[in-house]
């Protein structure tokens, strides 16, 4: 008997003895509790003791036929479940049409899945030499812990990453549920660029400093004598484009820091921050780790003994590849390195009612396959974004149906700061509805492709570390097209979005010619450049309300002047679609003339019965205007708001928008709602004033 055929004996006789232990399952349900043992059979009074054996219990079930009419429900009783790798979901663990599996919390947000480990063995830092580099508010504050000995593994030593925003967080540290920050200086806000060493440059450029070097204010640096691996996290060139990056030395003299990697890029006046200082451990809820010995030490926020502390280990939570019809309900998922739930392939799988937070990467990933959603989750603390959908086909404009709906989306973006979105469409027919996005440091909801909607959210105190950017965009790297169509942005509200130190920034962002969006029903507050057109074509502007926006509008012709450049690469991506063919030329039969009809010019562009109110109506472009229509807009008359000043912006009965065919636009419907599947109800989310800007800038 060859390997092949023992192997196959021995899994076989390996999956007779798992079913042997199996009951009739009652209801459908088996059970994984902390206190269980996977020697157990799975039922509620001999529960499992972890997912993977409850997982392995259910394809033994599909094996022998027992899954039943409904299929299977997983769950999971209370506590902690440190998974130091993902549960690993594949076809086999499929349910299918009115019989999902459904993974679920016993009470909600009771069972908590941790891709990291809770730290013990604290003890106060006492050694001399330590003591010495700590600034002396701190001695007697830091406690330090041996990482080793608890069975941590050596994290990689922090190093420049391969491209802008490209790093990966690695190890982090919460405490009792909330991120701790790396020991940096300054505590807050950020340190600027006094004069660049051998002239300012873009990192596109071709002939750039390989060994950038700035000078820096101050004599902080005098500091960090003997630091390892002293890391700097600038904004080099653009207010929108961030780098981690090593620093190779301080001529602390000349006040001249150098760093470690070529071709970045640098202006004057563009800020940074430093971190990875033991020596600048210098107030609560901050921490470092000494890579070399694996000691961590921390600085708690409140008394380390009644506190409890847990590093993100486990690259990811759940994976679910190629599997349909999977449920995973009421969770809370947290601290690990990477993205907590990942999608691939497969069809109508659920991601509702959990709190996921403090993860390295997105919440939610969801690539390929067809129909998969997330409701009514709680997203904060990542170190990236909060959910990205991917999917669809360019060529048959088949939708892949991905939706996000009833999210609670805030505080994200810790780790990479720009273009990590709350939500991120990528594809054709993704949906983004009824979602809360607020505070974050760049786009709320970024999108790209064909025919994807963006309706009823309401997204507040976004974009926050950054001024050339949209709380809804355009995904960035992507807009240059003319092929990206149908998409729709209805019935949102807007608001208090200002831009980094209120420098200004953008509401509705179609960047580089994107075009062909509808515009239509939102309602924007206290938002610079409302709806913004950069160059592009065919774009509704249709029954908005903006109040107290400068300006509400702009139109620009850059495809006419400094962006003309890239008009072979549009008639490049054009080439690569049917766009002749149904059901392109059905759909979209403005595409046939494009080429024949002023090509890189704003041709299209519509704006009809808007109200503008409290602000200033446009900012367009000399070179824009004849290609623009303005039909029926009310503009500087008093619409009559039901009281603008609680933030009530119905209109009176007796209102003159009406006048022109102003629709009402349902307010009542956008944002959040109340249903079995939120995690969290009722939910408070203040929104936070205008920042006072930075007279350095």
């Amino acid at each position: 008997m060859n390997f092949n055929a023992r192997l196959k004996i021995a899994i076989t006789l390996a999956w007779v003895a798992v079913a042997t232990q199996l009951p009739a399952i009652a209801g459908g349900t088996l059970h994984v509790a902390p206190t269980g043992s996977d020697a157990n059979s799975g039922t509620a009074s001999r529960p499992f003791a972890t997912l993977e054996r409850a997982r392995d219990a259910v394809r033994v079930l599909k094996r022998s036929g027992k899954l039943g009419a409904r299929g299977v429900t997983v769950e999971v009783r209370g506590g902690i479940y440190e998974l130091l790798k993902p549960l690993e979901l594949a076809a086999e663990d499929s349910g299918g049409p009115g019989a999902p599996i459904v993974w679920r919390s016993s009470t909600a947000g009771a069972a908590r899945l941790a891709g990291g480990r809770l730290v013990s063995g604290w003890t106060p830092v006492t050694d001399p030499q330590l003591l010495a580099r700590l600034d002396p508010a701190a001695r007697g504050h830091v406690w330090q812990a041996d990482l080793r000995a608890q069975g941590v593994a050596r994290e990689a030593d922090l190093a420049n990453p391969p491209g802008l925003g490209g790093s990966d967080p690695g190890l982090e540290v919460f405490f009792n549920e909330q991120p701790m920050t790396i020991a940096r200086w300054p505590n807050e806000g950020v340190a600027y660029i006094k004069q660049v060493e051998g002239g300012e440059y873009d990192h596109r450029d071709a002939k750039a400093d390989p060994t950038p070097r700035f000078v820096y204010e101050g004599d902080r640096p005098l500091r960090w004598a003997g630091e390892k691996d002293v890391m700097l996290h600038g904004w080099w060139v653009w207010d929108w484009s961030d780098q981690r990056v090593r620093v190779k030395s301080f001529d602390t003299e000349k006040h001249i820091a150098t760093l470690d990697l070529p071709s970045l890029g640098m202006r004057k006046g563009q800020w940074f921050y430093a971190y990875n200082l033991l020596s600048e451990l210098d107030q609560p809820g901050e921490w470092c780790m000494d890579r070399q010995s694996g000691v961590l030490y921390f600085w708690p926020p409140s008394p380390i003994e009644t506190g409890h502390v847990m590093v993100s280990l486990s690259p990811s939570l759940v994976t679910m590849t190629e599997a349909s019809h999977v449920v995973l309900r009421g969770f809370v998922l947290e601290g690990c390195q990477g993205i907590a739930v990942s999608i691939s392939g497969g069809s109508n799988n659920l991601v509702t009612a959990c709190t996921i937070r403090n993860t390295g990467g997105f919440a939610v990933n969801v690539s390929g396959g067809i129909h998969h959603g997330v409701v009514g989750c709680d997203l904060y603390g990542m170190g990236d974004g909060g959910i990205a959908l991917k999917g669809g086909n360019e060529q048959t404009l088949a939708h892949c149906e991905h939706y996000a709906d009833n999210n609670l989306i805030h505080h994200y973006s810790r780790w990479h700061p720009m273009y990590r979105p709350g939500i991120q469409m990528i594809g054709v027919g993704c949906r983004a509805s009824h979602n809360l996005v607020h505070h974050a440091p760049h786009i709320a909801i970024s999108f790209f492709g064909q025919e994807n909607v963006i309706e009823y959210n309401e997204l507040h105190n976004v974009v926050e570390h950054a001024n050339d950017a949209g709380a809804v965009y355009t995904q960035p790297g992507m807009d240059e097209d003319w092929n990206e169509r149908g998409n729709v942005v209805r019935y949102n509200y807007i608001h208090h979005v200002y831009g980094f130190q209120g420098k200004g920034c953008v509401g509705v962002y179609l960047d580089d010619l994107f075009s062909s969006m509808h515009c239509y029903g939102n309602v924007f507050y206290q938002v610079p450049q409302a709806a913004f057109i950069g160059g592009g074509r065919d774009t509704i502007v249709e029954n908005n309300l903006f109040i107290d926006c400068k300006p509400a509008l702009h139109v620009d012709a850059r495809g006419l002047g400094w962006c003309a450049g890239i008009e072979p690469y549009l008639r490049k991506r054009l080439a690569e679609i049917p766009y002749t063919q149904p059901p392109w030329s059905t759909r979209y039969p403005e595409m046939q003339t494009i080429l024949t009809n002023n090509p890189m010019a704003p041709v299209g562009n519509v704006f009809r019965r808007n109200v503008c109110w409290l602000g200033r109506w446009d900012d367009v472009e000399k070179k824009a205007q004849p290609f623009l229509t303005f039909e029926n807009n009310l503009v500087g008359t008093d619409p009559l708001l039901v009281d603008a000043k609680r933030l009530n912006f119905r209109l009176q009965k007796k209102s003159p928008a009406w006048a022109i065919g102003f629709k009402p636009i349902p307010i009542e419907k956008i944002g959040l709602y109340k249903d079995a599947l939120r995690a969290s109800w009722p939910v408070v989310h203040p929104a936070d004033p205008a920042p006072a800007k930075d007279a350095k800038r």
